[in-house]
């Protein structure tokens, strides 16, 4: 077992993990973390007219490998499908046997309101896993419990009630950051939303909040014990 701090961030399709905090890992995989970027599923419906969506599915996939190889961890993709996530135990308990599998030091994952149901689903699952995952009563494939602390990370369709906590400087990591996103075709295809301007942008601007030139931002789950804070708070580097 690796004796590396471990960065999980965990999005409902592929991309969604790497355009919310995607900088954020790159720097803590420079800092010598083990980064893993874990999607709930592969986005396939969002497929273009040209592709089927299985064809679809697999060309994420190997893009989502792509881009963590880029940012400096590994990707994993759960083979739910996309638009159809739920709350159910079977799903609660693939999702903590993971973490029991990855056991992450930290997690990092969509804010809980969203126009996607299934961005909002993710932080219910992840809460959800956290218990079970840390309690010993449940047995995971005989694996040893883990449990992980969580925090939000900020999308354009997750916005609702959004106020970020924590800023963070990523501006050495954000032109690789770019050139990550880049490799997705939905971000720098897509008719429906300007993703990578939009990422640029955003950067740019809690960048100007934070008075460094770029920043992403993280928040507490509610009710939590906010602490601001310029890094994952317990986690400096």
């Amino acid at each position: 077992m690796s004796n590396k701090k471990h960065l999980v961030v965990v999005g409902a399709h592929c991309g969604d993990a790497e355009i919310q905090a995607g900088a954020i890992a790159h720097k803590y995989a420079k800092a010598g973390w083990e980064v893993t970027f874990l999607h709930l599923t592969p986005g396939e419906k969002g497929n273009p007219p040209h592709i089927s969506e299985e064809k679809y599915k697999k060309q994420k996939m190997k893009e989502a490998e792509k881009v963590a190889k880029i940012l400096g961890g590994k990707s994993i993709t759960l083979d739910y499908k996309d638009a159809e996530l739920t709350i159910n135990d079977e799903i609660i308990t693939h999702i903590a046997t993971w973490m029991r599998k990855l056991r992450p030091t930290v997690v990092i994952t969509h804010w809980e309101n969203s126009i996607h149901p299934d961005h909002a689903l993710c932080p219910r699952l992840l809460q959800a896993a956290q218990m079970k995952a840390g309690l010993p009563g449940f047995d995971l494939e005989g694996l040893a419990p883990h449990y992980y602390p969580f925090y939000h990370s900020e999308n354009w369709e997750d916005m609702e009630g959004y106020e970020p906590d924590i800023y963070i400087d990523v501006s050495d990591e954000f032109d690789t950051y770019l050139e990550a996103l880049s490799n997705y075709w939905f971000i720098m295809n897509s008719t429906s939303f300007r993703y990578y301007d939009y990422y640029k942008a955003l950067g740019t601007v809690r960048g100007c909040l934070n008075r460094s030139k770029y920043a992403q931002t993280l928040k507490y789950p509610t009710g939590g014990n906010v602490r601001k804070g310029g890094f994952i708070p317990g986690y400096e580097i």
